[in-house]
């Protein structure tokens, strides 16, 4: 918005196309509503993360989090810049190998893992990050079985300073939990230990929550050296980074209070260089943040269906895309922008969807222009969970498509038809 004598003129830059594509051509061959994805974004975002943290620290390898989002094209482009594969379940190890992921490039958390993922981790490499003693026992009887030292790390969980400790998931750091299940592992004599996992939350805007982990986790992996007598090769710090998303009840947007990769970087780094490693021991360091490459490199495109006024009064603008295609929204406020030119005119709005259920609001309150039937939105921020989260409620899942370097567009995921859905049903 653009300040002025009076305070701040309420006008928004029309938002006509995405990369070079206008808007309306997108929508016009591919439909409305739409996700669209910006294949340049996508690699801007890995190449900025990477340089921000291998400048700071000379072992660096990221891990696309097939979680975040998990369609083909999407992941072959992280796939493509380097990164291995994070997943959390059979389904998503499966996807990661049919993307051409070699096993020794796969991190595989999750605290649901089968005993044939196991068998099948096992026999291909992949790193397992153990999450529970349970885990643990399983573990070694397939070790057993297969005649194979399966690779494994140790999920840790730890005091980083948040009001809210994320403590489900692995042992703890504070409790002596972690220490016991490493000298268990090391005492078995089974399984081959690479490394140790932490992951402290989720949309994380402390840098110093960031340092507090690290250097947690470093002092670990020195200990575990000097009493195990086991290198650990890699500290795994999981996700969390914020992306430029705006959080509801916050009173500054998101790209006002997101730190940029450079201060997540600074924190991690000088972290880890207060531990008194080496310099040829320092384990590798490993990040598998999705939100934060994926968000603002997503759009989804919409049509305004209808207006109305509430009973008090309040404007109440329909589109044709619901909470069932974003979820996001039930957390975040996306910024909603026209995408044709408008009048001056603008009001206080809530913005529905299409569905037929009281809670398919997309933003409370917004300030937008006057639009008509027909209008066309883009809600920006949408490329993380929102596509491996959608569900087909009362209407189809729409075309996903991505806006190629070269201004070519092309499908990611065809919209759902009605064949689609009754194919999976029995009569």
């Amino acid at each position: 918005m653009l300040p002025g004598k009076v305070g701040t003129d309420a006008y928004l830059s029309p938002v006509l196309d995405i990369d070079g594509v206008s808007v309306d051509r997108l929508m016009r061959d591919f439909g409305s509503p739409l996700f669209v994805f910006s294949e340049q974004k996508i690699h801007s975002n890995i190449q900025s993360a990477k340089r921000a943290f291998s400048t700071r620290y000379p072992k660096v390898q990221f891990a696309w989090s097939y979680k975040t989002n998990y369609l083909d094209g999407v992941c072959k482009i992280f796939h493509e810049e380097g990164s291995w594969a994070e997943v959390v379940s059979g389904f998503e190890l499966e996807k990661a190998l049919q993307n051409g992921v070699d096993g020794s490039h796969i991190l595989f958390n999750g605290p649901s893992k089968t005993k044939e993922d196991l068998q099948k981790a096992v026999r291909l490499g992949v790193y397992i990050h153990i999450d529970n003693l349970d885990e643990l026992y399983l573990l070694s009887e397939v070790a057993d079985e297969e005649s194979e030292r399966p690779k494994v790390a140790v999920r840790v969980n730890l005091d980083a300073g948040l009001s809210q400790q994320w403590d489900r998931f692995g042992f703890n750091y504070e409790n002596g939990q972690a220490w016991d299940t490493l000298s268990k592992i090391v005492e078995m004599g089974k399984l081959d230990l690479k490394g140790i996992h932490c992951h402290i939350g989720t949309f994380i805007l402390s840098t110093k929550a960031y340092a507090v982990a690290a250097e947690k986790m470093a002092r670990l992996a020195l200990e575990v050296f000097q009493k195990l007598r086991v290198r650990l090769e890699y500290i795994d710090l999981g996700g969390g980074f914020a992306s430029h998303n705006t959080l509801k009840a916050s009173y500054l947007g998101g790209p006002d209070v997101a730190p940029s990769f450079d201060d997540y970087a600074e924190a991690v780094a000088s972290a880890i260089y207060k531990v008194p490693f080496k310099t040829s021991e320092l384990p590798m360091l490993i990040l598998e943040t999705g939100r934060a490459l994926i968000d603002d490199a997503g759009y989804l495109l919409s049509t305004v269906l209808s207006n109305k006024r509430s009973a008090t009064g309040r404007r109440y603008t329909v589109i044709d895309a619901g909470v069932n295609l974003l979820f996001t929204s039930f957390w975040y406020d996306h910024k909603i922008s026209p995408a044709q030119p408008y009048s001056k005119y603008f009001e206080d709005v809530t913005l529905f969807g299409p569905l037929c259920m009281n809670i398919d609001m997309i933003r409370e309150f917004v300030c937008l222009p006057l639009l008509n039937r027909g209008d066309h939105l883009v809600i920006h921020n949408v490329g993380a969970y929102n596509v491996t989260q959608w569900m087909q409620f009362i209407t189809l899942r729409p075309n996903v498509i991505m806006v190629k370097r070269d201004g070519d567009c092309s499908i990611l995921h065809e919209a759902e038809t009605l064949s689609d859905i009754k194919r999976k049903e029995c009569l």
